[in-house]
């Protein structure tokens, strides 16, 4: 039994009963913990509401500029894409989240830690792979694996059962599972669980529908240094006001809508709707950049580890040899993947008008049909067209042609 449990706290329903369900199942002393990264309105009313569940010891940490500099610069420099469209705004905040769980586990003592993850997503797996990696010797509690709760209504009738005040859902309202942080904002259930019906536009929350975009397309421009963005046209910014800047011109562009269906690492389908605007564009940027600035087999290298580099942040693994082994040599490549990347945004759409780096390796003097340097002779690639034939050339004269 544990003497002394963290728990990952948010104020809403799911962890409001949570922490009423570990003071009476475990009969010990529970703290909360409170992450801002970008998704906390009321940290004061969160507070209170510990406060009035007889919580002793509160955390509430604002850790929205560590988690654009640490977690998502270093992931949108690998390029990340999961299954090629999910952005992974929900995967990347949960290894910091366990990061200060357990730090704050060792700071009071706590022998255990606690989440409102679920027993069907992939959430449960990212908060205790990562918990583990970190804490070794960590109990880890999923109350949605052990309680017979089972449905939003089993938790209304805990509350009311135990005077938890709780929000209540309007009537009518989808009844969608929100997760909401600086980088996007993630929505499923509800009606989304079925494949075939599309969000409703009362739904997203932090963009125009593009048809309705301004007619009026916007030019931006990011600097980037060392493979992140540092400035936002002309202004200069920490990591946190970077993405906002984008969040907020993606969102009036309609830019960063996604309606998924991806494959959970704990084995099921899931259908998802993403929102991320200023990652969208972001990740539009970096890529151009790279374009101009990496070599052609470094760039290809990076292309063929992205993919690999994604599910292991999709599954959780970022506190993994391999995924900081993965880091150190994509941050190796990103010393000259400096300079200015221009963009349209345009009803829903990214699209790179220039680029430009002291660091570029585009010789336009070479490029050009109207070489006259020398440095590239045409009637060279005859040859290299031949030796790089040859393994073809010799399986036809074997019959071993398609």
């Amino acid at each position: 039994m544990p003497k002394k449990i963290v728990l990952a706290y948010s104020g809403g329903l799911d962890t409001a009963v949570i922490l009423r369900w570990l003071q009476k199942t475990y009969e010990c002393e529970v703290a909360t913990f409170t992450a801002d990264i970008g998704n906390v309105d009321d940290l004061d009313q969160i507070e209170a509401k510990a406060h009035a569940s007889g919580i002793k010891e509160i955390f509430v940490r604002d850790l929205t500029e560590e988690f654009v500099a640490d977690y998502v610069f270093p992931m949108f420099r690998a390029n990340a894409l999961y299954e090629g469209v999910y952005l992974l705004g929900t995967s990347i905040a949960r290894p910091l989240i366990a990061k200060h769980l357990v730090d704050i586990a060792r700071e009071i003592g706590a022998d255990a830690i606690s989440h409102g993850a679920t027993g069907k997503g992939n959430d449960q797996i990212r908060f205790e792979l990562g918990a583990y990696a970190l804490m070794p010797e960590i109990q880890v509690i999923s109350p949605w694996r052990e309680w017979t709760l089972e449905s939003r209504d089993d938790l209304l009738n805990f509350a009311d059962a135990e005077g938890i005040e709780v929000e209540k859902r309007a009537g009518g309202k989808a009844n969608y599972s929100m997760d909401t942080n600086l980088l996007h904002t993630s929505y499923e259930g509800g009606e989304l669980e079925d494949p075939w019906h599309p969000p409703q536009e009362d739904m997203w929350r932090h963009s125009v529908n593009p048809l309705n975009a301004p007619d009026d397309p916007e030019t931006i421009e990011i600097t980037f240094e060392n493979g992140n963005a540092v400035q936002f046209n002309k202004d200069a910014g920490t990591p946190a006001q970077i993405l906002t800047w984008l969040n907020e011109a993606g969102g009036r562009h309609g830019i960063g809508r996604v309606d998924i269906v991806e494959n959970r690492y704990i084995g099921m389908k899931s259908r998802g709707c993403y929102e991320t605007p200023g990652g969208t564009i972001l990740h539009t940027a970096h890529r151009a950049m790279e374009s101009l600035t990496l070599d052609r087999e470094i760039m290809h290298l990076k292309e063929d580890l992205a993919p690999r580099y994604s599910r292991l942040v999709y599954n959780g693994y970022w506190w993994s040899p391999e995924r900081i082994a993965l880091q150190e040599m994509i941050d190796s490549t990103q010393e000259h993947v400096n300079g200015v990347v221009k963009l349209r945004l345009y009803k829903g759409s990214v699209t790179v008008l220039g680029r430009k780096s002291q660091f570029s390796m585009y010789d336009e003097a070479i490029a050009s049909f109207d070489d006259t340097t020398g440095a590239y002779t045409q009637s060279d690639a005859a040859g290299f067209i031949r030796l790089n034939a040859l393994r073809l050339r010799v399986a036809a004269a074997k019959g071993r042609q398609l």
